[in-house]
């Protein structure tokens, strides 16, 4: 007996329909792994700009130098008039019980901001929850940094802004491994060598200002404690 052609066509529209799915389906899953890796991209950016805003207000707070590489002598560069602010925390300055005291100075009776208020939250990269500031606190208990408390792992692993400490962000298995310590300054890229930055490959010089006199602090391990927990009340 001859198939009906009205039938046969009827199966071939079915199987159609369902390699159109499948295929859609597919793009689907794709278009939404990429908005998601794109996202959590951009989420990471949001973290280390609010860190390093957070990093180098508390360096104002306690009068530490606020430039990337510190007091560090470069070669060729003009001559510094005047005492450089120091490289390490003052043991006379004063101590942070909560970021909101880099929102208004204790010993100003000014306005000034070591912070903005938007850089008190950050969201968690991985997930996209708005999470505190934990701090980071050194072996005499004085706060010296924050972190996100985030289990999630992070998918930049090389080519951080050449201001930060390389070693505190470079190969981390977890966000809560970022940590933006005040007393931590970048190190100096060799002569000749290259460090990535935020815009890009620099050779020989650092990308912003100009360094003060005295000596690098670099290749310093971490030390001291995290605290986890909220860094604001």
């Amino acid at each position: 007996m001859t198939e009906s052609p009205l039938r046969s066509s009827a199966g071939f529209t079915y199987i159609a329909a369902l390699v159109m799915v499948v295929i859609f389906g597919i793009m689907a899953a794709q278009g939404a792994q990429f908005w998601t890796t794109r996202m959590q991209r951009e989420r990471e950016s949001e973290l280390i700009y609010k860190g390093t805003q957070i990093r180098d207000g508390m360096r104002r707070f306690y009068g530490m130098s606020v430039k990337p590489y510190g007091n560090v002598v470069i070669p060729g560069a003009p001559p510094v008039t005047g005492t450089p602010p120091p490289d390490k925390i003052p043991p006379a300055a004063p101590r942070i019980n909560e970021l909101k005291d880099l929102l208004q100075p204790p010993t100003s009776a000014g306005k000034k901001h070591f912070i903005r208020p938007s850089d008190l939250l950050v969201k968690d990269p991985a997930t996209g929850k708005s999470m505190d500031w934990s701090f980071f606190k050194d072996t005499g208990g004085r706060v010296t940094g924050v972190f996100l408390n985030s289990e999630g792992q992070p998918m930049k692993q090389d080519g951080f802004p050449s201001e930060l400490f390389i070693d505190d962000f470079k190969g981390k298995k977890k966000y809560s491994d970022w940590v933006f310590i005040c007393d931590h300054y970048a190190k100096l890229p060799a002569a000749g060598g290259t460090q990535q930055g935020a815009g890009g490959p620099t050779t020989g010089q650092p990308q912003t200002g100009q360094p003060q006199t005295g000596q690098p602090q670099t290749g310093q391990p971490q030390t001291g404690q995290p605290q986890v927990g909220p860094a604001t009340k």
